[in-house]
């Protein structure tokens, strides 16, 4: 995250630079046989190696010293900085054309880090994503090719507007147009690609291999996350199967998968699951999450000792009595949170008591019911 708007800033100072140092030789002037755009890229490829080393050199240390290698979706990113870092170079080549590089060098290098660092947290959201920097993936996503066409397109447009008012022939007024309507196509095309789109660009997610086992259940996690597959899928297996056979309406899911695997709203049926089974590395864990979302109240808003009692007495009925009491005490301990769970531990201590039938139909009321039952 931070090294996009290094990356960027270093590289259109460095451009302002090279090109003052030119222009102070008078370089220009001295060969006029000799392809100006041929000049400017000498010039300008080392600024542009130096620049995609800061962007890349960090993460491939770290990816060498993990052992991981890249995969192709990964290589999205940098190759959407590395396109900008050229943009921005001649952008700054550009500036240097006309003003003193030893003024424009440092004021360039701020403005350009601070109008690309300070985009995360400015308004409307088409700002960041037009800005080419990325902070918010998470676990298995990638930014789709639109999320990374919106910040090429307005650095590009840009840096090719400037490249047009070097053409060699046709009058200047003609090129100054012609680069001003590039340059506002690129930025006006930016800006309508990405108006409407929320706080996270459009990405696509699920991307990350996962592995699988099972039946009725079937249990799918990262493929990172793999050493404790067998057993959260018998954990969830065997959860449901007594919840089924204490009364549980509903509790029969084709396929659990991980949160981080899919969209936050996917999987929101009866069919499929979404639970966080990357964290569940300790016994237990992973049954009590299928335990609690087994547990599916009718009611929007449910008392707290109503839900407490549900919860508790199926942690009874599935051995997860000290998941059920860590979670209430990582939940905060208060006077009215034990008062809540003294009550709660009475009603089911004396639902406990009753027999099988009188238990299902317990669960069913109160599953159904926002008011509670003590049936």
């Amino acid at each position: 995250m931070v090294l996009y708007a290094l990356a960027y800033a270093a590289s259109a100072a460095l451009g302002v630079w090279e090109s003052g140092r030119l222009r102070k030789a008078h370089v220009w002037e001295s060969l006029p046989s000799r392809s100006r755009y041929r000049v400017a890229v000498n010039v300008l490829f080392p600024v542009v190696l130096l620049s995609w080393l800061v962007l890349l050199l960090p993460p491939a240390v770290s990816l060498a010293r993990s052992g991981t290698a890249p995969s192709l979706d990964s290589l999205r990113l940098p190759l959407m900085g590395m396109v900008i870092v050229v943009a921005h170079a001649v952008v700054g080549f550009a500036i240097g054309s006309f003003l003193p590089r030893l003024i424009a060098t440092p004021v360039v290098a701020v403005v350009d880090w601070v109008a690309i660092a300070f985009t995360r947290a400015t308004q409307p959201y088409w700002l960041r994503h037009v800005s080419g920097q990325f902070s918010d993936i998470g676990f298995g996503e990638v930014p789709r090719f639109v999320s990374l066409a919106a910040p090429v397109l307005l650095a590009g447009g840009v840096a090719v507007g400037l490249m047009l008012l070097w053409l060699p022939c046709g009058p200047r007024v003609l090129r100054g147009a012609l680069a001003l309507c590039v340059a506002a196509a690129g930025v006006l095309g930016a800006q309508h690609l990405a108006r409407d789109w929320s706080h996270t660009p459009p990405t696509a997610t699920g991307q990350a291999p996962v592995d699988c086992t099972g039946v009725r259940p079937r249990v799918c996690v990262p493929r990172v996350a793999t050493g404790n597959l067998a057993r959260t899928q018998r954990e969830a297996a065997e959860t449901l199967s007594t919840l089924r056979a204490a009364g549980v309406p509903g509790a029969a899911p084709e396929r659990i998968e991980d949160v981080l695997d899919g969209p936050a709203t996917a999987g929101a049926g009866n069919r499929v699951w979404r639970l966080s089974l990357m964290t569940a590395d300790r016994p237990h864990e992973a049954g009590y999450q299928v335990m609690v979302r087994a547990l599916k109240f009718r009611c929007a808003t449910v008392p707290a000792v109503q839900a407490h009692s549900v919860w508790l007495w199926a942690a009874n009925r599935t051995g997860q009595v000290d998941m059920y009491q860590e979670n209430r005490k990582r939940d905060g301990v208060t006077p009215e949170s034990l008062q809540i769970e003294s009550k709660v531990s009475e009603e089911v201590r004396t639902v406990l008591a009753t027999s099988p039938s009188a238990q299902r139909t317990w669960i069913r009321e109160n599953l159904d019911s926002c008011t509670g039952s003590t049936t």
